[in-house]
């Protein structure tokens, strides 16, 4: 079994939705990366996510909805203060498009990778990293999301030592 036949069957995937997003990133040559629990998996052993968080360049995000939604596109989008989050009636994947400006340099560092059998743009690892201490850091988050968060940079830093020391030092204590 592949990792993407695995991935899809998690997702109960009817079809496969991620690839069908990255193609129509692609089609309308959409700059974006890859930030969550799958783009960590580029760097890191890979964990099962049903959740695809990414940037996608402010000024394109209009433009990328309508693509969703049209009757061919086929994805609900429910929008919030920070992000939008898409759903597509084919699979339990749920996508999340981070809208926070802060984000943004990512897009411009990121680089291809493989990602449980897919080809997609992921953050640079060090900016992955600063992601994942924000998000990890903002109290207002549910605490099941920031112990993932959590979770996410220590399988960063058992992969990658030398990002220990970048670390603020509340969470070096946490992972000590």
């Amino acid at each position: 079994m592949t990792s993407k036949t695995f991935l899809n069957m998690l997702a109960n995937g009817k079809s496969d939705v991620i690839q069908l997003f990255l193609n129509m990133l692609a089609k309308l040559n959409l700059d974006y990366c890859v930030i969550g629990g799958l783009a960590v998996n580029a760097y890191a052993e890979p964990v099962a996510s049903l959740d695809l968080d990414l940037v996608l360049a402010v000024k394109d995000i209009e433009r990328f909805l309508k693509q969703l939604t049209e009757p061919k596109g086929n994805f609900s989008v429910t929008k919030f203060a920070h992000s939008i989050n898409l759903q597509h009636p084919d699979s339990d994947l749920r996508i999340q498009i981070q809208t926070d400006k802060v984000y943004q340099p990512f897009i411009a560092n990121a680089s291809i990778k493989s990602v449980l059998g897919y080809k997609m743009k992921v953050a640079k690892l060090e900016d992955l990293l600063n992601g994942k201490i924000w998000a990890y850091s903002d109290e207002e988050r549910r605490k099941s999301k920031r112990q993932k968060d959590l979770a996410d940079i220590m399988r960063l830093v058992e992969t990658y030592p030398h990002l220990y020391d970048s670390l603020p030092e509340k969470i070096k204590s946490l992972l000590n």
